[in-house]
């Protein structure tokens, strides 16, 4: 989906001061909102942005102090996996 946006033209010379891409920086603050809300997990949210991996979320995240859910489920998938990796 494609998402288009109408601003005055002296505002987008402002905000394209502040922003290199202001495309991306209306991505990411969508993201950031739709989190904070509960509307995306975190999971989407890496997906949305383009992370590779959860890493790079998380440094994302905490740069806009914005802090990962971190759920049982999520426990158990890392204990799992340092189960199989013998950690």
């Amino acid at each position: 989906m494609n998402i288009t946006l109408q601003l005055p033209e002296d505002i987008a010379r402002h905000l394209t001061s502040g922003w290199r891409d202001l495309s991306r920086a209306a991505l990411e603050s969508l993201a950031l909102e739709a989190y904070r809300a509960r509307k995306l997990t975190s999971e989407q949210v890496r997906r949305l942005l383009g992370f590779s991996n959860r890493y790079e979320l998380d440094g994302f995240l905490k740069q806009h102090e914005v802090w990962l859910d971190y759920s049982v489920s999520d426990l158990e998938r890392d204990r799992e996996t340092h189960r199989r990796l013998g950690i």
